[in-house]
Order: structure tokens, then C-alpha cells, then sequence
């Protein structure tokens, strides 16, 4: 049984070590904000996750009793990352989106939900 649950623990480590590598490679190598965002929320926090996983089983095992602070902070990870994503996005299309129409500034990158100019249909209700 001790050789199974060291091949799973290493196992989770390792994929860990994996993603987390591949997340920093693609923090520093992808050219713009929004393309670098995917690297820490994705690749980072499953790499971080794997780890944790594998502390998990492997001190559940030595000390026959299911460690909560690596429970807690893969909870956290997995709550705060998405979070933290969604507010650097906002703020990224705040600065570098013109508000009025919703379209890129010039020489800039668009965003999904500002590709298109607004059109018929998209007044709001109550006016006119």
C-alpha cells in the first residue's frame, strides 16, 4: 500500500510541478495582459492545487489524520484566483476600452464584449 500512495503522491507533485511551470513560462512569454491572465488562474492554481492534493493524502497517511490547512488553502486558491481574474479584466477594458462605443482605442486589442458596436435594440428600457 506505501508504494502506491508514494507513485500517487509523487504522480500529483510532479503533473503540479508541471503546470506550474507551464504557467510561468506563459506568464512571461505571452504577449499582452489578457493572454497573460490565463496563466496564473488556469495552469498556476491547478499546479498549486495538485500539490496541495498530494500533501493532503501523503500527511493523511503518515498522520492518520486528514490535514484541514492544506484543504483550506486549496479552497481559498480555488475561490480567490477566478476573483482576482475578473477584476484585473475589468479594469483592463476600463483603461483601454473607449466607453462610449465600446470598441477598442486605436492601435490597441479588442475584447469579447466589446468587439461589436452597439446597434438597434440596445437602448436601455424607459427612455424615449
Amino acid at each position: 500500500m506505501n508504494a502506491l500512495l508514494e507513485v500517487l503522491v509523487s504522480a500529483l507533485i510532479v503533473i503540479g510541478g508541471v503546470f506550474l511551470l507551464v504557467g510561468s513560462w506563459g506568464m512571461l512569454r505571452l504577449p499582452e495582459l489578457m493572454s497573460r491572465l490565463h496563466a496564473p488562474t488556469k495552469a498556476t492554481t491547478l499546479g498549486v492545487g495538485s500539490v496541495l492534493l498530494g500533501s493532503i493524502i501523503w500527511f493523511a497517511r503518515v498522520d492518520g489524520v486528514p490535514s484541514i490547512h492544506e484543504l483550506l488553502i486549496t479552497l481559498f486558491l480555488f475561490l480567490s484566483a477566478p476573483i482576482t481574474a475578473h477584476f484585473l479584466a475589468k479594469a483592463y477594458m476600463h483603461v483601454h476600452v473607449d466607453a462610449e462605443t465600446r470598441l477598442p482605442r486605436p492601435g490597441e486589442h479588442g475584447w469579447s464584449t466589446y468587439d461589436a458596436a452597439p446597434g438597434k435594440g440596445d437602448e436601455q428600457v424607459g427612455e424615449g
